[in-house]
């Protein structure tokens, strides 16, 4: 997000600083308002526990929507026109991919006091292959995703103000603040300052629309322009953008609903009830949010014709600076807005990074390396871990090569290996457990070739390529071998519904 905003500047350092002392803030009233209650791992990764109905939903909703879809999503939408629409359905696939799991996965959760991914897989499976497997996949994947946000934060500080503040120290400023509120409030205080950055992040979404609509032109507008200059922007995709549409429905919408630190939340509802009244708020999202950015992308293909690929990518800003020069108000609503962006890539990484200390403490460090640890030292090894992981995140992050661009898109490609043990295993007594780590392995290591060669037969992604031979060798080993009778025995008292009564027992 490198863009010149004529409105930022010291405005814009005002605002970042009150973001910043707001974050803090909310980290030490959740620390102050639980500082009675014994810091255990339920309490620290998951809130207790209890989150409620509007906390839950906005720390889902950071997770989802982060910056980059204010940012990224409209350049996207000027360059391809209305068949970008695909942003909004495969939003909605991440819904649908949730209402398939998470239900089932909750009442699981609840009765096993399960914490991470990982600890269902390790439930499930007992097998230390396939649960380390699936652990190093996860993290990388929330690495990778880490470092993506300190990049960005970086980029979009020193935008906002104008190159007052550098890359680096604004790199350094927010990360510091994010883990001192992540270390003293855990969850509570990463789902409160959530639903803080969620509702800044709608403020400005819909403040752009706005403001576009007013003094940018409307759609009719935008479509009158590309009739003229770009007709093929108004047509339906064929062809390989066909392929790609499904192909990003699939991976987005498997993918993102398996993100650990998203996967986590579920464990995190005070009830079911509590957990799907979220996500009937979060059905409507997709065409708030997605929509809404989308239809700003579309607007400035009138406001701004003509722009090349790189001059789109200042597209946000562009619109920004034009809607700044109108009044004093959409002057502070755009500071705000920018401010906001900055906000919601920050509530994304201390999620990634609560999800990323908790595997290393709890699945890691407390299963393999010290059983017999006190909870209050997992969670000091999983916070001192994750410190660690910043600084070497923070370091590669200072000048960002551009060789990190392939292992940047790795991430969903290698994420998504791990949905036939975290899905399938909900449902299917017969999974196999040495089929289960065969098809994760060669999945990933497929994903990871292809990534890497620049392959994609078809137009198909790579991660979807990986994810068809796991699944092949998951489902024909499972089916070949089925699953060896005290292992079926045990998927029969975890996942039969209703429970039965020797699953007490279990886990």
């Amino acid at each position: 997000m490198s863009m010149d905003l004529a409105f930022g500047g010291w405005s814009g350092i005002l605002v970042l600083g009150l973001y910043g002392g707001l974050m803090l803030a909310v980290g030490l009233f959740a620390f102050l308002r639980h500082r009675g209650v014994r810091e255990s791992l339920d309490e620290y990764y998951l809130g207790g526990r209890g989150l409620g109905a509007m906390v839950l939903f906005f720390t889902f909703f950071a997770t989802q929507y982060s910056g980059n879809t204010v940012v990224g999503y409209p350049p996207t939408a000027y360059r391809l026109g209305y068949q970008y629409l695909v942003s909004v359905p495969f939003f909605i696939m991440i819904i649908m991919v949730y209402l398939f799991f998470a239900p089932r996965l909750y009442s699981l959760g609840r009765r096993f006091s399960l914490l991470t991914p990982v600890d269902w897989i390790d439930l499930r499976f007992r097998s230390k292959r396939v649960s380390v497997l699936a652990a190093i996949l996860m993290l990388y994947g929330l690495g990778n995703y880490l470092l993506e946000q300190f990049v960005a934060i970086g980029q979009g500080v020193s935008g906002l103000t104008g190159g007052t503040i550098p890359y680096q120290v604004g790199v350094i400023f927010f990360i510091v603040i994010m883990v001192a509120y992540s270390w003293l409030g855990g969850m509570r205080s990463v789902a409160y300052t959530d639903t803080i950055q969620g509702l800044a992040l709608l403020f400005g979404v819909f403040t752009l629309l706005i403001g576009s609509l007013i003094y940018l032109g409307g759609l009719p507008s935008a479509a009158a322009t590309m009739a003229a200059n770009a007709p093929q922007k108004l047509g339906a995709p064929t062809g390989t953008a066909l392929t790609t549409w499904f192909c990003l429905l699939v991976l987005v919408g498997i993918g993102a609903a398996i993100y650990p630190h998203a996967f986590q939340r579920i464990f995190s509802a005070r009830s079911e009830r509590t957990l799907k009244r979220s996500f009937i708020r979060m059905a409507y999202m997709p065409f708030l949010t997605a929509g809404v950015v989308f239809m700003v992308g579309i607007i400035g293909i009138s406001a701004f014709p003509d722009l090349t690929t790189a001059q789109s990518e200042q597209l946000v800003g562009m619109l920004a600076n034009a809607l700044a020069n109108q009044n004093a108000f959409f002057y502070w609503a755009m500071v705000l807005l920018f401010g906001g962006v900055i906000a919601a890539i920050v509530s994304t990484a201390d999620s990634v990074l609560l999800t990323f200390s908790s595997i290393i403490s709890h699945d890691l460090y407390g299963r393999y390396v010290a059983p017999d640890a006190s909870e209050y030292r997992k969670i000091l090894v999983g916070k001192l871990v994750g410190v660690a992981a910043v600084v070497v995140l923070v370091l590669i992050a200072w000048y960002p090569p551009g060789t990190l661009y392939q292992i940047f898109v790795l991430k969903f490609e290698v994420l998504i290996q791990t949905a036939p043990a975290l899905i399938l295993g909900l449902y299917w007594r017969r999974l196999n457990t040495q089929a289960v780590f065969v098809g994760m392995l060669a999945g990933t290591i497929l994903a990871a070739a292809f990534t890497f060669a620049g392959y994609r037969p078809l137009g198909v992604f790579s991660g979807l390529w990986g994810l068809s031979l796991n699944l092949l060798l998951c489902v024909a080993g499972s089916l070949l071998f089925g699953a060896s009778p005290a292992q079926r025995e045990r998927a029969e008292e975890i996942i039969a519904f209703p429970p039965q009564t020797s699953a007490a027992s279990v886990g």
